[in-house]
Formats: structure tokens, C-alpha cells, sequence
């Protein structure tokens, strides 16, 4: 509620100007408000509350918030980035995100039925669910044309150059909101997948990418917007953010394709082949194999680390100067 607060006090003085930006404001303060709200539904249940009504409302919390209204602010937000940088026109910017909105939760609202399918719910919702699941995997593709579009766009101008490493970023949430949660999240999707693979490692595998691949990856450029805004005439040094950009999706990568994808794999043949209680016991996960695939998350670890470390030190080189070009004087 104090971030909804504080967002509804920035935006308010932007809601009450008339012109065509009203609109992508006025859609940003819904995705806003949605987002703060629906927490209200992890609250409807009590210590003795059968399991699963539990479940049912705490999904209204987790997948309405990253595959519902957190995807409509990140697409909100990003619009607005570029309509400021007077690349698109208000009057597109919000066509564009509200269509996207659009398709995002006709898709995600009913796509919650997925992590109802054996929870005590009726047939329906995993006829529902699995349907609409399926139909979540578009706009998640969709988002990639977008992403080359934000790549055309950052090429038009010079001075939108000034801005290439965080609309960088944002091309990067396009990829792994492709990858993350559209390759990954449908792979265990289909209930027949979700039988044998859920709670595997093919669920954080689909977790990382999707959560740190999409709204990690968003933070992170809409943090560098506000830096750029905050001193716009110093020309910053990126060689510390070109490294950071390339380790943190580096890394991230290899730590899913190195060692959580091909542990998940491994897990659902054991599931389908002896059960589920198998793929999970000791005696499977502590085999040799396993464990050289769990030490192969070491170097995706390692470049994701080091990533950061590149970012946090750019960050700090704004304020000591570091991360400044100097500036020739005659």
C-alpha cells in the first residue's frame, strides 16, 4: 500500500493534464493499483482453511501478479519510456499497450486455472486452464517483434544513444519473457507435463528465467533511465555496463541451459519411468550424474556474479565520477 502510495502521488499530476499521454497514465495507474490490491487475496484464508481454497487464493496473488498485471506495467512502463523519448506518439504508445494489456490478461486470467489442475478443482479448469495456458505463450512471442522494433528505435536518433544501454535491458526482458516464460513456463504447462514435472527442477528452471530474465532485467533498465535523467549532459564510460549486461544474461543462460534444464529433464524421465517420488529422493538426485549437473551451475553463477558486481561499481563511479567520460577543455 505505501508503494501504491507513492505511485498514485507521482502519477496524479499527470492524470489531471489533459492530452493524449492521459491515457497510457491513466493505464499505468490501473496496472498499479491492480498490482498493490490483489495481494488482498492472500488474506481471504485462515489457519483452518481447507487446502485447497488455499490454493486457489494464493494463485490469485502469484500468477495474476507476473503473468497479469506485472506484465501489463512492464509493457505500460516501456511505452511510456519511449513515447518521453518522442519515438512513438502518445496516441500509438497507448493503442499499443492497451492492446497488449489486452491480450495479457484475457490469456493469464483464466490461464490461473494451470496451477489448479490437481488441487481439488473440478474437470473444467483443467480444460480451461490448459487452453488458455497455450494462448499465454503469444503475446509472450509477440513480445520479441516488439523487442526488434525497441532496437530500430534506439538506432533512429544519435542522441537516443544516450540511452542504448537501458533500452538494452529492456530488449533483454523481451527475450526472456519469450524464452523465460513462454518456452520454459509452457513446457511444464500442459497437464499432462505439469503431472510429472511439477516441483522439479524444470520449475525454477522456468522461475529464474522468467522472474530475473523479465522484471529483474526491467528494474535494472528503468533504474539506469533514472540515472541518465539525473545528470543528462555527463557522458557515461559503459565499459563497466557493457560487461554487466552481457555477464547478467550470460550467466543467467548458462545456469539454465548448463545445469537447471538438463537436471529437470533428467528428473521427469526418472518421474515417468519409476515416479514422481523417485525423481525427488535421495538415492536419484545424489547419483554422480546429478551431481556434476548441479556443480555445472557454478560458472553461470560465477558470470551472473560478477555481472552484478560490474553494475554495483558502475553505479558507485556516478557518484565518485568514475563512471564519467571526461570532459575536454581547450
Amino acid at each position: 500500500l505505501l508503494w501504491l502510495l507513492l505511485m498514485v502521488r507521482a502519477l496524479l499530476p499527470a492524470l489531471k493534464k489533459q492530452g493524449e499521454a492521459r491515457q497510457l497514465v491513466a493505464l499505468l495507474t490501473v496496472a498499479t493499483t491492480a498490482i498493490a490490491l490483489f495481494y488482498g487475496a492472500g488474506l481471504t484464508w485462515g489457519q483452518h482453511t481447507h487446502l485447497s481454497q488455499v490454493e486457489y487464493w494464493r494463485w490469485w496473488v502469484v500468477h495474476l501478479w507476473v503473468e497479469g498485471f506485472f506484465e501489463v506495467f512492464a509493457t505500460t512502463v516501456i511505452a511510456f519510456f519511449f513515447m518521453r523519448l518522442g519515438l512513438i506518439r502518445p496516441g500509438i504508445a497507448a493503442a499499443s499497450a492497451l492492446l497488449s494489456a489486452t491480450i495479457f490478461l484475457s490469456g493469464g486470467i483464466i490461464g490461473t486455472c494451470h496451477h489448479l489442475y490437481f488441487s481439488g478443482t473440478p474437470t473444467v479448469a483443467l480444460a480451461w486452464g490448459s487452453v488458455f495456458s497455450a494462448l499465454e505463450v503469444v503475446p509472450l512471442t509477440l513480445i520479441g517483434f516488439d523487442a526488434m522494433e525497441d532496437l530500430r528505435r534506439s538506432r533512429l536518433t544519435p542522441w537516443v544513444q544516450r540511452y542504448k544501454w537501458p533500452i538494452y535491458f529492456f530488449v533483454s526482458v523481451a527475450f526472456w519473457n519469450m524464452i523465460g516464460a513462454g518456452l520454459f513456463g509452457f513446457m511444464i504447462n500442459p497437464p499432462i507435463a505439469l503431472y510429472y514435472m511439477q516441483g522439479l527442477n524444470t520449475t525454477p528452471l522456468h522461475g529464474h528465467a522468467a522472474l530475473f530474465g523479465v522484471y529483474g532485467m526491467l528494474g535494472i533498465g528503468l533504474m539506469l533511465v533514472c540515472l541518465r535523467a539525473l545528470i543528462p549532459g555527463r557522458e557515461w564510460k559503459d565499459g563497466l555496463l557493457k560487461f554487466s549486461f552481457w555477464a547478467l544474461n550470460g550467466g543467467l543462460l548458462m545456469m539454465c541451459l548448463l545445469s537447471l534444464l538438463p537436471v529437470g529433464l533428467m528428473q521427469t524421465w526418472a518421474s515417468v519411468e519409476h515416479g514422481y517420488w523417485y525423481a525427488r529422493s535421495p538415492e536419484f538426485m545424489q547419483t554422480s550424474w546429478m551431481q556434476t549437473l548441479r556443480w555445472l551451475r557454478v560458472p553461470g553463477d560465477t558470470v551472473f556474479f560478477l555481472g552484478a558486481v560490474a553494475l554495483v561499481l558502475f553505479v558507485v563511479g556516478l557518484k565518485t565520477g568514475h563512471s564519467f567520460r571526461k570532459v575536454e577543455t581547450r
